[in-house]
């Protein structure tokens, strides 16, 4: 089925139910988030007479004014009238609410490759820098029959200003920049609206990003690193999905090819990895560390922070 059939496929899915429910992945991103709360809002804006219902884990580490706050339902709501559409996830055990598969269908909307093609109705397309692109993408091809509001448009955006870097990176394309535009009319201001809520920043991130510039390493051919132990990150008064925040702090820097951050994580008794590169695709190596992602944005995780020479050693082998 090529792309258009499937979007229509999908909005015909969306017709059909009354309920519908929006789900991403665990330790959402921008992107995550920016296109969970798209869609919704773009469904609520458009189909009314719908429940529509956004659910996962709140993370507590985005402004409030940003993201609103997860949604709570109850088990009883799903039923063969629910459809679950989840987003930016490739695979199902990253899905951040198992009570997807409780629903009569499930679509999967995601820009990363598709090791996984669960679900009835699967859109998948790497060539967009984001997730909250390709819903756009999508909500275009529809023509002028469904409104795109303001508030929608700040959060699909947001997921692309996450993804892109900001537009930086390689995988931002001229779609890329035809679908900000298409946001930007909407009437928003990417300034006030998004980036100044996406990374604005405290004393205390200053500080934290202090600690980082004091104790990071580079290996001999230009992997950049740094680590966050549990007791690092209590004393910088941070969680553990916030270790990650620092790591573009090596993304200009001569000589540096790939750069990760490694954060402790108490509670799901794992070491967090973020792994980004300025040209070799580092995707395969974070798969063998059981993650994955983009060629040049992954994740991985370790078990043990003993295992940390291994990966870096598998990275210098890219170079």
């Amino acid at each position: 089925m090529n792309q258009k059939a499937l979007y229509k496929a999908i909005l015909k899915k969306i017709k059909k139910y009354p309920k519908i429910v929006v789900f991403r992945h665990q330790i959402p991103d921008f992107d995550a988030l920016g296109t969970q709360w798209g869609l919704a809002t773009w469904l609520r804006d458009n189909f009314p007479k719908k429940t529509i219902k956004v659910v996962g884990k709140d993370q507590g580490f985005f402004r409030d004014d940003l993201y609103p706050k997860m949604e709570k339902v109850p088990n009883s709501f799903f039923d063969e009238q629910t459809l679950a559409i989840v987003v930016d996830t490739a695979n199902t055990a990253r899905i951040d609410d198992d009570r997807y598969a409780k629903a009569a269908e499930v679509i999967k909307i995601d820009h990363h490759p598709n090791h996984e093609p669960y679900g009835n109705v699967v859109l998948v397309d790497t060539s967009t820098c984001a997730a909250s692109e390709l819903i756009m993408v999508m909500i275009q091809s529809f023509g002028k029959r469904y409104q795109l509001s303001k508030e929608a448009a700040v959060f699909f955006f947001s997921g692309i200003a996450g993804d892109s870097g900001r537009f930086m990176y390689s995988s931002t394309s001229p779609q890329t920049f035809a679908i900000a535009q298409r946001l930007l009319e909407t009437g928003i201001n990417a300034n006030q609206d998004v980036y100044l809520k996406m990374y604005e920043k405290t004393l205390q991130d200053l500080n934290v990003t202090a600690h980082i510039l004091s104790h990071f390493k580079v290996s001999k051919k230009g992997v950049a690193y740094y680590t966050l132990s549990h007791q690092e990150q209590v004393d910088l008064g941070i969680v553990a999905q916030r270790g990650k925040d620092n790591v573009n702090l090596f993304a200009n820097i001569k000589d540096v090819h790939i750069w990760c951050s490694i954060s402790e994580d108490k509670e799901a008794n794992v070491w967090r990895v973020s792994i980004r590169s300025k040209a070799v695709p580092i995707n395969e190596v974070a798969r063998a560390f059981e993650g994955g992602g983009h060629p040049q944005a992954s994740g991985a995780k370790l078990a043990t922070i003993t295992h940390l020479p291994k990966l870096i050693k598998a990275l210098e082998k890219l170079l």
